[in-house]
């Protein structure tokens, strides 16, 4: 993926906002984000509306009380891994 950054924001429940906060300042809208662990709970925050290539793992998004919101990929394991086999620039917010 040409200049297309994968963000995997993988931040407990408590600092996700502030995460956020930064992959705000620094991702465009054309950038991947994967959503992990307790970060899958904030799945409909405003701000990752402007991203249209949103991913959740199948397992991380057992704990929602919800279905995911439309514009979230569900994946597996074996998609993540070629996901991630897709990018030459991976940066992880915690």
């Amino acid at each position: 993926m040409n200049n297309q950054t994968l963000y995997l924001i993988q931040s407990n429940f408590k600092q996700t906002e502030s995460v956020f906060d930064k992959l705000n300042q620094i991702a465009n809208a054309e950038d991947h984000v994967v959503l992990l662990g307790d970060a899958v709970l904030f799945c409909e925050h405003t701000l990752l509306k402007s991203f249209p290539n949103l991913y959740v793992l199948e397992n991380d998004a057992e704990i929602l009380p919800t279905a995911l919101p439309d514009l979230i990929q569900k994946m597996d394991y074996s998609a993540f891994a070629s996901l991630v086999l897709q990018f030459t620039r991976c940066i992880r917010l915690q």
